[in-house]
């Protein structure tokens, strides 16, 4: 009996201890203008896009994506391995984009896949507003 009482003490202890550690995640600190250096590889041109994220809850965001105008659709917010990922789908007249990206030391690392023109951008944004 005295084995389960320690067994079930350190399960809750380890639980609180992982639960905390995600809560220690803002993800209010994705709010804002950032932009996103999409500079090809090889760097012979710059290419710039912007996101302004306006709204946030604790596993969504809306805003704008890309360029004004361009709502961000189905925005989601995943922090379960102690990191703040997100993840969106955008389109214009070429179709539909998915991009998905993480939060390191106030930058975001990203990956923009466009279905229908066959390609996948690799960015890293700056927070401007």
């Amino acid at each position: 009996m005295k084995n389960n009482t320690i067994f079930f003490v350190l399960l809750a202890i380890q639980f609180l201890g992982i639960h905390l550690g995600q809560a220690q995640i803002k993800v209010e600190a994705l709010l804002g203008e950032w932009k996103l250096d999409m500079t090809p590889q090889d760097t012979t041109d710059s290419n710039f896009a912007m996101m302004r994220i306006e709204k946030v809850t604790d596993t969504s965001f809306e805003g704008i994506f890309y360029r004004e105008g361009v709502k961000l659709q189905e925005g989601r917010i995943n922090t379960q391995r102690g990191i703040l990922y997100g993840a969106l789908v955008s389109g214009d007249n070429s179709g539909e984009y998915n991009t998905s990206f993480y939060l390191e030391e106030g930058k975001l690392y990203g990956s923009t896949h466009a279905l229908a023109r066959g390609f996948l951008a690799v960015w890293v944004a700056e927070k401007v507003k």
